[in-house]
């Protein structure tokens, strides 16, 4: 199930915890690759962000509830 390819931004940026949650599921887990429908290079890149964004206190790092 591909869902986000269409708009996929160029470059992930940690400072944006909008962006990047579209990416987590419900259970703070990045999603993977084959749902997310990036190229490898783009989720290495997101992993990354979203990290970085979890370590600074952008993103929580386990869901809410």
């Amino acid at each position: 199930m591909k869902r986000f390819k269409k708009d996929a931004p160029v470059f992930f940026d940690y400072k944006d915890p909008k962006t990047l949650s579209r990416y987590i599921n419900i259970y703070g887990q990045i999603e993977s690759i084959s749902k997310t429908a990036l190229s490898a290079k783009q989720q290495r890149q997101l992993a990354t962000a979203i990290k970085r964004a979890r370590h600074l206190a952008f993103l929580p790092f386990v869901a809410q509830g």
